[in-house]
């Protein structure tokens, strides 16, 4: 399994790896595109429903992926090289959506219930500078959730371990000589949520309230914007009176008027924050597990809203389009992960309580099916 892993990192490291740990284009420049968002509902059961959205402006050819428990798996070293990181072998199975065929996770969860994803941070991740002498401790940035799913079941863990690795600046030679940057959130089955960045060459952790991700700027700067947006409130107004002049809403939804609606992230993580907080208490997971879908809507960028110039690197040559090339729900309750990919409307679900508990190998799932219909006649 390992000489499995090594040899799929040395055939497309230098190709196209950074596609797979990122929301948007790595080619790391201020032209790139990247619109992730994700969020978690609290079900009145003790459950909890994640959802995310992937963007790019370039075919990831994701797939699901299947790491089973004591997989042996390579750290990318200082020098861009499988094995001469940290090496470590999987102390519990994770699965969830990679790109371009590698064993590495850019979102998925673990058989604990463990969830979570990277998100593009190009403006704002900064890795550490490793020296080579401590290669053996570190990872490369795109292995970041690889790494948590794989040995940790809780937050508290991943606080806990996070600190003892290091994550270099290990390069992508074919795209600018350049990590991937990213940041990752993460989700345990406790309800607990965590950020983990890297600002300025620091590991910044910081518990995340709202249960909210989206792309730059760094999350405390997300966090204090918030508040400016005080007033809005799922609760509709009622008619303004002037001089006993009555002036009523033109329409319902006037408690949040105001709310943005642009694909800007700082736009897509308070429309977030205020659709996820307004969903009714009385709901179950099962029931989250539905209305995640319908908030994950509000994100989706239909074919394009977003064009990316020909400059882009992932503008496809002579200009293109970003889309969001799949939507994630998962249940951290009933160990569910679903998938729904931009070339069709089909749900797509992998249960974690029917994995083969002797699997022995990374197992990769294509999830490109044919569009299908309920026939109702």
């Amino acid at each position: 399994m390992q000489n499995q892993v090594k040899q799929n990192w040395k055939n497309q490291l230098t190709k196209k790896i950074v596609a797979t740990s990122v929301c948007a284009s790595l080619a790391f420049t201020p032209l790139i595109s990247n619109a992730c968002t994700s969020f978690l509902l609290k079900g009145n059961d003790n459950g909890y429903v994640y959802g995310r959205t992937m963007e790019f402006g370039l075919a990831l050819k994701s797939q699901l992926t299947l790491i089973p428990k004591n997989t042996a798996m390579q750290g990318v070293g200082v020098d861009s090289k499988p094995g001469t990181g940290l090496n470590w072998t999987a102390k519990y199975t994770a699965a969830g959506m990679n790109g371009l065929g590698l064993p590495v996770l850019v979102d998925g969860m673990n058989e604990k219930g463990l969830v979570g994803g990277l998100l593009n941070a190009p403006n704002t991740a900064v890795f550490q500078a490793v020296p080579a002498a401590d290669s053996a401790k570190s990872i490369a940035s795109v292995q970041m959730l690889t790494y948590a799913l794989t040995n940790y079941a809780t937050i508290d863990e991943v606080k806990a371990g996070f600190p003892k690795i290091l994550v270099n600046r290990s390069i992508i030679p074919a795209f600018h000589n350049q990590s991937a940057p990213v940041r990752m959130t993460l989700h345990d089955a406790m309800g607990k949520s965590l950020v983990i960045e890297y600002l300025k060459g620091e590991l910044v952790m910081t518990d995340n309230p709202t249960g909210v991700m989206t792309n730059d700027p760094a999350f405390r700067e997300q966090l204090n914007n918030i508040g400016n947006y005080a007033n809005l409130t799922n609760v509709e107004r009622n008619a303004l009176v002037v001089n006993g002049a009555s002036f009523v809403p033109p329409s319902s939804g006037s408690g949040l008027h105001g709310l943005p609606g642009d694909y800007l992230s700082p736009s897509r993580f308070i429309r977030a924050l205020f659709l996820t907080k307004s969903v009714p208490t009385t709901y179950s997971t099962a029931q989250h597990t539905n209305t995640a879908w319908h908030i994950l809507g509000s994100f989706d960028i239909p074919p394009g809203a977003i064009s990316l110039p020909a400059s882009n690197a992932y503008g496809g040559g002579a200009g293109g389009i970003e889309i969001t090339e799949w939507t994630v729900v998962a249940d951290n309750k009933n160990r569910m992960y679903y998938v729904k990919m931009f070339e069709s409307t089909n749900v797509l679900a992998f249960d974690f309580k029917k994995i083969d508990p002797n699997a022995k190998e990374v197992q990769f799932y294509d999830l490109n099916k044919p569009q299908t219909y309920i026939p109702i006649n």
